[in-house]
């Protein structure tokens, strides 16, 4: 909604709401980042996995911060458009990667539900922990979202 604001104004008139939109842009930013962590936290078993790819995870999110500060150009002042074009196009991949996984998760969820013979759904914290530690590989296994 920040992208949406600060590009729909003229930054130079309505400079209150220009920096209203960059306070909305920087909630937005924040959280993902921590949720995104915590969902590939929460569904990887092994621990040594979940070590690894917390370990390239964090890092990587927190390389965008060089992305963004290279395409915010002194010659695109002051509507940015490239930039924030640039900025919402890695907001909207990360929205449609994220909706994918967790269609993914619901539907293997359920998948799981059906071969097993279950009448109501399991859910990840109905399955105790030993039985989830082969990871996607147990036929109990169960994602969390």
């Amino acid at each position: 909604m920040g992208f949406v604001i600060y590009a729909a104004i003229d930054v130079e008139r309505s400079l209150q709401v220009a920096y209203f939109a960059c306070f909305v842009m920087t909630w937005g930013t924040s959280a993902p980042s921590v949720l995104l962590d915590v969902l590939y936290n929460n569904n990887i078993a092994n621990e040594g996995r979940r070590v690894l790819l917390t370990s390239i995870g964090i890092p990587l999110a927190n390389l965008m911060g060089l992305v963004s500060s290279n395409i915010f150009r002194n010659e695109d002042a002051p509507d940015y458009i490239p930039a924030l074009a640039t900025t919402a196009a890695f907001g909207g991949s990360g929205i449609v990667l994220t909706l994918g996984l967790g269609a993914f998760m619901i539907f293997d969820n359920r998948r799981r539900d059906r071969k097993q013979g279950l009448s109501s759904p399991m859910r990840g914290p109905d399955v105790s922990t030993a039985l989830m530690k082969d990871g996607p590989r147990s036929p109990d296994f169960r994602w969390y979202y």
